[in-house]
């Protein structure tokens, strides 16, 4: 295990071996000093973690203040890309060439990494091996062999998919520290067959936001509380808050996300990014740290809808371990997503609006965008529809995924080879969060659980299967799945904000992409925790939301979108973002 700032720095010769201008050579130093004054802080978080927060926080305000956002970048490193808005393209490119190696992405990234966690608290173990990692894969390349359009790039995965080797798999809770899994998720295995890097694991709302009833989206007890990058002490949209922030500003290409409803598109949303929630059964949750068998899926978060795409066609697929994969259609076969990249896929294309169940208290700013987007997608040849929902309010009930957390989580404990708190069920994790400190209990409660166990039974249990049924309707002929066939519909659209539960009840695909931006006139509002929701420069999003099994189409409408629109590109910058870059690891002589 390596938390943050515990890794091996040695990147100062490599900076000094550049030759950078003099003004440079004192920002390269400072930079040296912050990496190494960070490997203070997993002591330091352990013990007093807000004092220490504020004072680092504090610190790299100053920091950015008095030494701005530049880096060693002379003229003849003018192609090499900067990594908070790199795509896969870019990045392969260069490697293909010998511009810059894997190597150098890596070290690159841990020194980004390392400069705003600190602050944002996005990632909670780097991977120790990582170099190493990439090193075999530089030199499979240098043989002529290379894995695919990931091969040598390094990704972010979510602190609750579990890897065979030296990171924690924790969910954020002290109670699964030290834990080991007898392989690697199906997740971490696609991954790394398709030569991606694992760079680490991103922090995340503990147990993916299924603990507290008063907690906030992005808090562990493990890694802190992230916070986004637009806007100070944003909130980050949960549960995969780290996934969203540390792509959204390049701590790595992309990262993998989880979600049961809400937690990839929202941390997506939030970062100005693309995310992609599969219809569930289309990526495995083996060895995933669950909440809910019926509408957990695993995706992909990016800055680009075609990045997204080459990262699902890597996960997606049929896995002996997770029984719902048998549900893809064809066999198992899995379309070509990056092909289904066209900048007209929106014409002649049905795009149904539910009127009734926009929200008629969303922010005026949202929802002018949203309106602006239908009329882009009208410009591009979309046929609108009104396809209103039969069940304008729909009920999904707490007893699906209650039921399902119980016998789930249990099933995910019992595969543990090393389970060094003696953690075997839901009762057990409840005991060892309200009885160790770190926990935060009772501060943060645990009211979710105790309602889980206050049922009674599990999700083998008649009484579960109908409420199992009520969120089968609600989501289908009653909500999403009946619009989509009675209006004969490509996809629905919806304010990002308003759209997680339409889905999820019925595990039905989502695609969110960059939509607008607060203006810088808004007014802050904030939760009980003090978090920014709504404030100047924070993004929001629109998703497309499909049938089943019908994301292939989904990625065509939201490509042929984002290339009208470009509203990541043209959006205000994030307030905190680490300014070394790829440039300042590569020696070009």
């Amino acid at each position: 295990m390596t938390r943050i700032s515990e890794k091996r720095d040695g990147l100062s010769a490599r900076r000094r071996a550049k030759k950078c201008p003099p003004t440079t050579y004192k920002k390269a130093s400072f930079m040296s000093f912050w990496t190494g004054f960070g490997a203070c802080y997993s002591y330091f978080h352990r013990l007093t973690m807000t004092r220490f927060t504020t004072i680092l926080a504090a610190s790299t305000a100053v920091w950015l203040a008095l030494f701005g956002q530049g880096t060693c970048s002379p003229a003849k490193n003018a192609k090499i890309p900067s990594l908070i808005d790199a795509t896969i393209d870019d990045l392969q490119k260069g490697l293909k060439s010998g511009l810059f190696t894997s190597v150098d992405l890596v070290t690159a990234y841990q020194a980004r990494i390392a400069q705003v966690n600190p602050v944002l608290h996005a990632v909670n173990e780097v991977n120790p091996d990582a170099l190493a990692i990439a090193a075999e894969l530089d030199a499979l390349r240098a043989k002529g062999k290379a894995l695919g359009p990931l091969h040598g790039i390094p990704i972010l995965i979510k602190d609750n998919i579990a890897t065979a080797d030296k990171m924690n798999n924790t969910a954020g809770s002290y109670a699964l520290v030290g834990a080991k899994v007898p392989r690697d998720s199906t997740m971490a295995a696609k991954l790394r067959e398709a030569g991606a890097i694992i760079l680490g694991k991103a922090n995340l709302s503990q147990w993916a936001n299924y603990r507290s009833s008063n907690s906030s989206s992005g808090w562990s007890a493990y890694g802190g509380q992230v916070t986004g990058a637009y806007y100070p002490n944003e909130d980050p949209g949960g549960s995969s808050s780290g996934s969203g922030v540390g792509t959204s500003i390049g701590l790595a290409l992309g990262a993998l996300g989880t979600e049961t409803s809400g937690s990839i598109i929202s941390p997506a949303q939030k970062g100005n990014l693309v995310g992609i929630k599969p219809t569930v059964g289309l990526t495995s949750r083996y060895l995933v740290i669950p909440i809910s068998s019926h509408q957990d899926t695993t995706g992909p978060m990016t800055r680009t809808v075609k990045d997204a795409a080459i990262i699902l066609q890597a996960i997606a697929g049929v896995d002996k371990y997770d029984n719902y994969t048998s549900l893809i259609p064809n066999t198992g076969a899995i379309p070509n997503y990056v092909a289904a990249l066209k900048k007209d896929a929106l014409k002649g294309a049905r795009i149904g609006i539910p009127y009734n169940a926009l929200n008629p208290n969303a922010s005026t700013v949202e929802m002018a965008a949203f309106w602006d987007a239908v009329k882009t997608m009208q410009k591009a040849g979309a046929v609108i529809v009104d396809s209103n929902f039969t069940v304008a309010s729909p009920n999904n009930t707490n007893i699906v995924l209650g039921a399902d957390f119980v016998s789930d989580l249990a099933a995910y404990l019992a595969e543990l080879t090393y389970n060094p708190n003696n953690v075997h069920t839901l009762a057990d994790v409840l005991n060892f969060t309200q009885t160790d400190p770190r926990e935060a209990y009772p501060d943060r409660d645990t009211a979710r659980w105790d309602a889980a166990l206050a049922l009674g039974y599990n999700n083998t249990d008649g009484r579960f299967w109908a409420d199992y049924q009520k969120n089968l309707y609600e989501g289908g002929e009653g909500g999403l799945l009946g619009a989509i066939k009675r209006n004969s519909l490509d996809a629905v659209i919806l304010p990002t904000s308003q759209a997680a539960g339409r889905a999820a009840i019925q595990g039905a695909p989502i695609i969110t992409v960059p939509l607008g931006f607060y203006p810088v006139t808004w007014n802050v509002t904030t939760n009980a925790r003090g978090l920014a929701q709504q404030a100047p420069n924070i993004p929001f999003g629109l998703s497309l939301l499909g049938d089943l099994f019908s994301e292939e189409k989904l990625i065509g409408l939201a490509y042929a979108f984002e290339q009208r629109t470009l509203v990541r590109e043209k959006g205000p910058k994030p307030y905190l973002a680490p300014n070394v870059d790829l440039a300042d690891f590569v020696d070009t002589k």
